[in-house]
């Protein structure tokens, strides 16, 4: 499971633009290039580059080809005719001849890029759709002006129609959910057509259960519903065999034979689509702790399914920090001690916790649904029953969370400064938030998805679709409830009891306020992410009311939320956390649901507008999201003597230049 994708933690909201040329020194390196709407792109650096070696740069090269090779895949998952689309903006933006200066295709571009950014168009957060600020007649001249399409009309109505495919994957409960999604997961179906389809293929007494639905698109053909399977002669199968012949030659050049076994094991699993290769990849890989290069490359997280089943594709390559990755080690060596002392229900505390593996990353490239967007933490494989059997990956990503926290030290103006209520909370937090919100991710990664184990006979899926936010609160109210003991001091993680009051402070303002400059005023709250953080905040909001936990002040018309006792707060967190685990190891669905439904997904009108009221002051941009480097073979005499890095600067031309080199399906 990721922590949080798209992706900004919640001490890193702040935002900067630095000027600079690429390829210069650390302190002069440009991490901002370019805003628009709400989003600011970044870029990022990959460090120690020429410590690797000429082998380890090689498999690099080619794992981050198989993982752009899928971009295709992630545009058509997102919505039936996102490829249509971005090919209509593609070809205006390269060939219209007019007025490039004028307002509205300055607001056409605008809109081109925000559906770049999201892979498609609704929101990569909100996953609502948005719409172009220019007029709709404006577009349809910019498309006759190129010939970009012969079904105009057809364009222009999915684009504009305030009441056609709203949500990408829709929150509601008026609604069948699968319907009323866009999301290209299902078609011609309904919510318990799926559900009985695949209740009828499971079996709750299966100790190794299969992730039925995982890589596939269900649809009704003449009155009978099959799955259409994401494989090699299959749906995205052009795609899908691209990315199987860079696998090839990564594999070639693998760093061992391990590394050599499973991917091997995932080129069958592509070409079968069987996902018994599928879990025997992840076991496989699983068990590769030593080696220096890693990858993810696959269907992988249901987050945007309404009915929590399906993955979409993502890829990311990365390469071991081992300077950093000296504290997430600390952390595995003492998983058992974490598991023993956790406060859920000791039936629900794995007696021996097996294979958990943790590092600090850079990452070389993001892919699919980690790209432009990424995730700053990971933990895999999803699968309880290989977690338990044979444990789990962590990372934390450093190269990405140091790119944020250079943005916001670099930002004239600050979130923190904004909202935080003295200057004593201030002070503590840039004392030591960097460090506890990567010790945060740490513990949510390495340890928070590991723990815990579900009861015989309950359903991989049986909290459906609360599963993600469930998931992502056991795995935050876990890292919460650990920061504060006195473990991590005496593990030498943390050099004060005090510091974990930093990620406290900034974890409740953010979930129960600051976030939500995030979602447009008057809607819901949706993301699973973000519905995890609400719910945790507001659960403990209320349920300390009675001895004043978290207060809620104002100050010159300013909202503040102040915790004035943080043992009784991290008691709280323990009290949450055993009941979400509670719900997840028994799949208590209607419990789930009922936490979800009363505390992650109302947002308080008066704070909403408040909040965004205030940080539109601040001139800062809620979204973040990165640009890839370029990795360029080096020749000499017609022979690769090198793979050189190339920071580009340009967040659109890397849009059109992907497009051209993967464009695929």
């Amino acid at each position: 499971m990721i922590k949080i994708k798209t992706i900004i933690a919640a001490s890193c909201l702040g935002l900067a633009i630095c000027a600079c040329q690429k390829n210069q020194s650390e302190e002069e390196f440009m991490y901002s290039i370019d805003q628009f709407a709400d989003i600011e792109v970044l870029r990022y650096q990959i460090p120690d580059w020429d410590n690797l070696t000429l082998g380890q740069k090689e498999y690099i090269y080619h794992l981050c080809e198989a993982a752009k090779a899928g971009r295709d895949i992630i545009w058509e998952q997102n919505f039936k005719y996102n490829l249509q689309i971005r090919e209509v903006l593609e070809k205006i933006i390269k060939e219209y001849k007019g007025d490039r200066e004028c307002k509205d295709f300055q607001d056409f571009m605008v809109y081109a890029k925000r559906v770049f950014f999201s892979n498609g168009i609704h929101h990569h957060y909100a996953e609502t759709k948005f719409f172009p600020d220019c007029p709709q007649d404006y577009f349809g001249e910019l498309i006759d002006a190129v010939k970009a399409t012969n079904e105009k009309d057809f364009i222009l109505n999915v684009i504009y129609n305030p009441n056609e495919y709203t949500h990408k994957r829709y929150p509601g409960d008026d609604k069948d959910i699968v319907l009323a999604s866009a999301v290209n997961f299902y078609d011609g179906v309904t919510a318990k057509e799926v559900n009985d389809f695949y209740d009828a293929m499971s079996d709750p007494n299966d100790k190794e259960p299969i992730s039925y639905g995982l890589n596939s698109k269900v649809i009704k053909e003449n009155g009978v519903i099959k799955e259409e399977v994401y494989k090699v002669g299959g749906l995205y199968g052009k795609a899908i065999e691209v990315i199987i012949g860079h696998l090839e030659a990564a594999k070639a050049v693998a760093e061992n034979d391990l590394q050599k076994r499973y991917i091997s094991e995932l080129i069958e699993y592509y070409k079968t689509g069987d996902l018994k290769m599928w879990d025997q990849y992840n076991i496989s890989w699983v068990g590769d702790t030593d080696s220096d290069v890693d990858f993810v490359n696959g269907f992988v997280e249901d987050y945007s399914d309404p009915l929590g089943r399906k993955a979409t594709y993502e890829g990311i390559v990365d390469y071991r920090d081992a300077k950093a990755s000296e504290r997430t080690v600390i952390i595995s060596n003492n998983a058992q001690w974490f598991e023993d002392n956790s406060p859920i229900d000791p039936r629900f505390k794995k007696s021996e916790v097996k294979g958990v593996s943790a590092k600090v990353i850079n990452v070389a490239v993001i892919a699919g649904d980690n790209y432009p967007a990424t995730a700053i933490g990971i933990n895999l494989p999803n699968a309880d029953w290989i977690r338990k059997e044979y444990g789990s990956k962590s990372v934390t990503i450093a190269n990405i969370t140091e790119a944020y926290d250079k943005a916001t030290a670099q930002a004239p103006k600050s979130v923190l400064n904004e909202f935080a209520w003295d200057q004593n909370e201030i002070d503590l937090i840039k004392k030591y938030g960097y460090i506890c919100d990567n010790l945060h991710t740490d513990l949510h990664e390495c340890l928070g998805h590991g723990s815990g184990q579900i009861l015989p006979g309950t359903p991989a899926n049986a909290l459906k679709e609360y599963s993600s936010t469930l998931e992502e609160a056991r795995a935050d109210l876990f890292a919460l409830y650990y920061l504060a003991d006195p473990k991590l001091v005496e593990l030498g993680l943390l050099d004060s009891p005090e510091a974990y009051k930093s990620e406290y402070m900034s974890y409740i303002r953010n979930g129960i306020f600051t976030q939500f400059t995030r979602v447009e005023l008057g809607q819901p709250n949706t993301e699973a992410h973000m519905q995890n953080r609400k719910l945790i905040a507001d659960w403990c909001y209320e349920h300390g009311l009675e001895n004043n936990v978290i207060e809620k002040k104002v100050r010159d018309g300013k909202t503040y939320f102040v915790i004035n006792d943080f043992e009784a707060l991290r008691g709280l967190f323990g009290e949450l956390l055993a009941e979400v685990q509670r719900i997840k190891s028994e799949g208590d669905y209607e419990a789930g649901k009922a936490l979800v439904v009363k505390y992650a997904m109302d947002i308080d009108p008066d704070l909403h507008k408040e909040v965004l009221e205030r940080y539109a002051t601040l001139n800062l941009k809620p979204y973040r999201g990165f640009i890839n480097p370029d990795i360029v073979p080096v020749e000499e005499n017609g022979k690769i003597i090198d793979y050189k890095v190339v920071y580009g600067d340009d967040f659109l031309q890397q849009q059109l230049d992907y497009s051209e080199k993967y464009g695929i399906l």
